[in-house]
């Protein structure tokens, strides 16, 4: 039986971070002779670029050379699958912080004040900052995706009733703590070693190998943990890598990159902002019998994964209800903003909070409760139990897992307790919600779901493992451990694991879409498999043993049989004797997901191996005088299979559900009407801190295996919970419905208000209510 797979240990790396000895990219020491990089930025949203001003910045001290794209030995363009961004602005610049090139210095502040001093000659021209006006430009980066299933526009108008509307998500920063960083250190006949903070090595090296014009088997990246990521650096920490290479090579001297936190705001992408319009045809118990949806990205200026985060979202447009008759259109829009990317949940968030926003809409037109809405439009088990992408639901617990926590929330009874509240508050106004969550799991570009890993056993009996992988505080690597000591039979302390490296596993995909443990984790018990047996084999041949008798638990290599011959040792000792004889004590695992298939011209087949899911009960406090909120309660139930670590998931849901409920509360990225980034700073970019946490936070796993075969019976906790979150904003409305004290009947008028909900937001929502 497992002893170390299912226990809540410690996360591999808390002591060394609480005690500040885990190192990161700005702890590795500096050789002798390595210089600083510091970007020089677009002050203009959109504009032809004549060329820089650079004599100002010679001049200052410490100032060693500047570079710009006349120095790119490489394409001058990144190698995104659609080559669209320049690795510096060429003859025109398109969003306000892109980088038109580097100061390189003696030190990071010298680099950073002469950077200040370089002008830009450029003519302006007009940027496109608005979604509608994109559309109506039709500046898109992609083309426009269309998707249908039924007679949407038919069964809406037969519908006994209709409702429309539009409303606003709002983008958000990542706002890892570790900045975006790179080193490059020249080595030795044309190699480069990169040490990256990146989810993504081998993107890493691809583009720095690209752009240096050199093999990607002369390029090393390492990454051995970071400070955070949760998306922000899938792609783009690969341009702080190029651009760090770019100068190392043209100065061959060590070259590191650490942009200030303002310059990484103006530079790098957030999660994408949506546009929704929508048109409903329900019936009189909230059932959907119709459904067309318009959903707008803002893209920024180039694609980026901009194309796949939008699919996610069609996806992900039903969350946990059955769309019969639906159709979507998707715009991927290009504006003078900074290139979106990936963010947790990689736009099945976007999608999910357009469903729950007109659940919530059905039943405040119907008069009704929102969970029951909810509920009579769930996927089923044998029938009304296929997505419109085509993919058959085959492990639906949606609605045991609602009833579940729909008891233990005592939510019937808290919602009647709230509505009397409100009916006798007169400025502060109570509400309710609980949401679901159905997420699907695998990259949807189905090529990336695969992984490597290599186990080695030393003769001392320790384990070493490096895959694929990257750890940004998930715990990724403390379950790949975990794993491996269990396939072993050893305690958690004898098994190691080193920094992703790419001269290790190449080819390895991002860490990302929640996959990094079903991937990695799988490919390591490979391996590991692989060496548990080659020692089996030697054992049995060497002690006349049925293979079927060996067993390794507890740090000890044993017969399973008492009646049989008898046989106990350490495994150090079996290792080392085995070394003796020959036999090979490391080896590499492979894995790719399996069943998963779609046409991605289409968008139909079955681009996930399986669903996560999960609830929340969230009930918030609103002051209808200031907008004023506060959570003050969240019950969550979520779905993590067999958990290979509670202690870390539940901390993932945790840190999924307040990232989410910043996101929709207040995280507000505001750009001015020049295109400038006016949020780019903790001063005035507000992430969720200790006082903003719900007083109360009750979380409980869903105890089923996952009906997959995935490593451990376990699910992927990454980015579900964050979706959790959802249930404040229809929380948020529910208060805001019930502004009035609830004397208003049946059907209410739509509720108008846009995310994140601000006290702005909630405020101005509360007085157009008021007047309705």
């Amino acid at each position: 039986m497992p002893k170390v797979a299912g226990q809540p240990i410690a996360h591999d790396s808390a002591i060394a971070q609480v005690t500040g000895e885990a190192r990161y990219i700005d702890d590795i020491p500096e050789i002798q002779g390595t210089r600083y990089a510091a970007p020089i930025l677009s002050p203009v949203a959109h504009g032809k670029l004549h060329g820089l001003e650079i004599q100002g910045a010679l001049a200052m001290p410490g100032v060693i050379r500047i570079i710009t794209a006349n120095d790119i030995v490489g394409d001058t363009m990144l190698a995104t699958h659609l080559a669209d961004e320049p690795i510096f602005a060429l003859d025109h610049v398109a969003h306000i912080g892109q980088v038109l090139g580097l100061v390189i210095a003696d030190s990071v502040m010298n680099a950073r004040r002469a950077a200040r001093k370089v002008t830009a000659r450029i003519t302006p021209l007009t940027p496109i900052l608005d979604l509608d006006e994109a559309i109506a430009a039709e500046s898109f980066v992609l083309p426009t995706v269309v998707l249908q299933r039924g007679s949407a526009d038919q069964e809406i108008q037969s519908a006994a009733h209709q409702r429309g509307g539009e409303f606003t998500v709002g983008g958000q920063e990542h706002f890892y703590l570790e900045g975006q960083v790179a080193l490059v250190v020249p080595q030795e006949q044309r190699q480069w070693l990169v040490y990256s903070s990146t989810q993504h090595p081998g993107e890493v090296q691809h583009w720095v190998s690209h752009a240096l014009g050199v093999d990607q088997s002369k390029v090393r990246v390492e990454c051995r943990r970071m400070g955070g990521g949760f998306g922000g650096k899938e792609t783009q920490a690969g341009q702080m890598a190029v651009w760090a290479a770019i100068a190392a090579q043209t100065l061959s001297c060590p070259i590191k990159l650490r942009l200030d936190r303002d310059d990484d705001f103006l530079i790098t992408g957030k999660r994408h902002p949506f546009l929704y319009r929508y048109t409903v045809g329900f019936d009189d118990q909230g059932r959907i019998s119709g459904l067309r949806l318009m959903m707008a990205a803002d893209c920024g200026f180039s694609a980026d994964l901009s194309g796949p985060v939008a699919d996610r979202a069609i996806f992900h447009c039903d969350n946990a209800y059955y769309l019969e008759h639906l159709h979507i259109t998707s715009y991927r829009c290009k504006t003078n903003r900074q290139s979106h990317t990936a963010f947790r949940g990689f736009g099945g968030p976007q999608g999910m909070i357009l469903i729950e926003t007109i659940m919530g809409e059905i039943a405040r037109t119907l008069g009704c409760d929102p969970l029951t809405v909810r509920k009579n439009n769930l996927y089923g088990i044998t029938e009304r139990n296929r997505t419109h992408y085509d993919m058959l639901i085959e492990d639906n617990i949606l609605l045991p897992l609602l009833t579940q926590l729909e008891a233990s929330s005592d939510y019937q009874s808290r919602r009647d307790e709230i509505r009397q509240w409100n009916q006798c508050a007169s400025v502060t106004k109570r509400g309710i919600a609980i949401t679901p969550v159905k997420f699907g799991i695998s990259f949807t570009a189905t090529h990336f779901n695969q992984a490597g890993a290599l186990v080695h056993v030393y003769t001392d009996g320790s384990v070493l493992i490096n895959h694929g992988g990257t750890e940004m505080g998930q715990g990724l690597h403390t379950k790949v451990c975990q794993i491996v000591a269990d396939v072993l039979g050893l305690a958690f302390s004898q098994v190691s694991i080193s920094a992703s490296d790419t001269a290790k596993v190449a080819n390895a995909s991002a860490t990302a879409a929640s996959s990094g443990t079903d991937l990695n984790a799988r490919a390591a018990e490979h391996a590991a498999l692989e060496i548990r047996e080659r020692l089996i084999d030697f054992i049995s041949i060497k002690e006349k043993l049925p293979r079927d008798q060996i067993v390794f638990e507890d740090g000890r290599i044993k017969s399973s049989r008492e009646d049989g011959p008898v046989f106990n040792q350490s495994f150090i000792d079996i290792v080392k004797l085995a070394y003796q004889n020959r036999v090979q004590l490391w080896s590499d695992g492979f894995y790719k997901t399996p069943k998963i298939h779609y046409d991605k011209h289409t968008l139909k087949g079955r681009p996930f191996f399986y669903f996560a899911y999960g609830a929340a009960c969230t009930e918030v406090i609103i002051d209808t005088l200031t907008g004023e909120n506060r959570i003050t309660r969240v019950d969550i139930l979520h779905d993590v299979g067999s958990s290979i670590n509670p202690a870390i998931d539940i901390g993932q849901i945790e840190g999924g559900f307040i990232q989410g409920m910043g996101w929709l509360t207040t995280e507000e990225l505001v750009w001015d009407a020049k295109g400038r980034l006016t949020t780019h700073a903790p001063s005035t970019y507000k992430i969720p801190a200790a006082g903003d946490t719900p007083d109360t936070i009750n979380i409980t796993l869903w105890s089923e295996p996952n009906r997959e075969d995935n490593i451990f019976g376990s699910k992927a906790v990454g980015e579900p919970p964050f979706m959790l979150a959802i249930s404040v904003w229809e929380a948020l409305r529910d208060a805001v419905s019930q502004s009035d004290g609830g004397k208003r009947s049946a059907p209410q008028p739509a509720i108008q208000m846009n995310a994140p909900a601000t006290p702005e937001q909630i405020l101005r929502a509360v007085q157009t209510m008021a007047v309705s």
